[in-house]
């Protein structure tokens, strides 16, 4: 009697699983190149022929707190006004994007802890000719700010007023009027700073000074302002993208999947991580999402993000415990509450929480689970990922680095790593067994050849 030991739907699947992996390296490594250009071209410096062309407006600046519709005046007295020197040090920057000439903001003047308005003022001398000028506002300003000349509004970021509605401050570029040139003119900036649960050493209004510039060489200078401003959040736009193409991945593959559970679920976790990563590229470069929208999701979406992880996780054994699903809602709702009253105790309970749920899985797959390493490596990123201030902070991990000029935080790299790793998972839980087992179970039934 002669028996087929290969069974032909085995190696259908395992073919499948290989094209996946091919599919995965390839899609990895042009996101990656994608990133990498997109640094490399944000993060070059302005070309010294723009930059000497337009003027940096630091220096003095007349500074107060509070808010008066008068102080737009060009002829308002600022005798008895707060100076403060928007002089940056050579070669500074800000601890995120990496934007350039960085300054302390009003706390380190003597107003930590102040939110609310204030005002800007300083001299600006145009050169004459017949050039069309123009002012490159503020890069980053804590939290919005509007820019008069000599009175007027050229614009801002955000709305001020009665009711603010704060936005992430963007490169803009304001057109000065046409009689600007050869004139001694008073330019003002209003801005405002949202409440903070807690107040920097350096935080609150400008972090760095306007630019006057010729119209060609402004537009120029606003081109590489905006290329560092993207190259600033590439990796917010891309990994999102990411998890909604592992999303497709699971979907694709859930038919066949050993892992039904932990497909479904891990789904609704990628969905709900993309959705709060994605939130730093809207909110800094579209006026769609203000900051107090941004500030809300940053902070209430990790709980339902972390727990959905949990529930996902918790299906990668055989048998998902039902304790660790219950423990999972019951801190899911505490963090939620946490998140909303708000209460820093409530909020730590459900993280420290969270994490010890975590935890517990890590050690229950070390003794049990199928693709042990490569399921241990996965979960371990995704734990880096949502717990780095109580993993990674007290062992020293910085929370940010500077490729090329350009901020990637700690986060960034490590979802980086487990995108494609758990992409790798989800293509292994194709249940080649079973087809093998049914095939094998056919061929025995086949007539034996004479």
């Amino acid at each position: 009697m002669m028996r087929n030991p290969v069974s032909p739907a085995a190696p259908s699947v395992d073919v499948t699983q290989r094209k996946l992996a091919v599919v995965i390296v390839m899609t990895t490594l042009i996101a990656l190149a994608i990133v990498i250009a997109a640094l490399a071209i944000g993060g070059r410096p302005d070309p010294p022929a723009l930059r000497a062309a337009a003027t940096l407006l630091d220096g003095n600046w007349h500074f107060h707190t509070g808010d008066d519709p008068r102080w737009v005046a060009p002829a308002t007295d600022v005798a008895g006004w707060q100076t403060i020197d928007m002089t940056a040090a050579p070669g500074s920057h800000d601890g995120d994007v990496g934007l350039p000439d960085y300054v302390d903001g009003w706390a380190a003047h003597g107003h930590r802890g102040y939110h609310g308005y204030a005002w800007y003022r300083r001299a600006v001398a145009v050169p004459p000719g017949h050039e069309s000028w123009v002012i490159l506002g503020p890069t980053l300003v804590e939290d919005g700010y509007e820019l008069y000349w000599n009175g007027q509004l050229l614009g801002g970021s955000g709305r001020l007023g009665l009711h603010p509605r704060l936005v992430g401050t963007r490169p803009l570029l304001f057109a000065l009027p046409a009689d600007a040139a050869a004139t001694g003119s008073v330019l003002a900036i209003r801005t405002y700073m949202l409440p903070r649960a807690q107040y920097d050493a350096a935080a609150g209004g400008m972090h760095s000074a306007p630019i006057l510039a010729p119209q060609p060489t402004g537009a120029a200078l606003h081109r590489a302002q905006w290329q560092r401003t993207i190259a600033g959040y590439i990796v917010d736009a891309i990994e999102p993208i990411a998890m909604l193409a592992l999303v497709v991945l699971a979907l694709t593959c859930w038919r066949r999947s050993s892992h039904k559970g932990f497909l479904a679920l891990a789904c609704i976790a990628l969905a709900l991580t993309a959705e709060r990563r994605l939130n730093n590229a809207i909110v800094s470069w579209t006026d769609l999402q203000s900051l107090g929208t941004y500030s809300w999701l940053a902070t209430v979406m990790w709980v339902p993000t972390t727990a959905a992880w949990v529930l996902a996780w918790n299906r990668w054994c055989p048998r998902p415990w039902r304790s660790i699903d219950a423990l999972a809602v019951m801190l899911a709702i505490v963090g939620i509450i946490g998140a909303l009253a708000p209460s820093a105790s409530m909020a730590s309970v459900c993280r420290l929480g969270s994490l010890a749920l975590f935890v517990a899985m890590v050690v229950r797959m070390v003794h049990r689970s199928p693709m042990r390493i490569l399921a241990l490596v996965t979960l371990a990123s995704i734990i880096a990922a949502l717990f780095g201030s109580e993993l990674l902070d007290p062992i020293g991990v910085p929370g940010i680095w500077f490729p090329f000029g350009i901020g990637v935080s700690r986060t960034q790299y490590i979802y980086a790593i487990a995108i494609p790793l758990l992409a790798f998972l989800m293509a292994r839980t194709l249940a080649f067994k079973e087809y093998a087992t049914t095939s094998d179970a056919a061929t025995l039934r086949q007539p034996v050849p004479s």
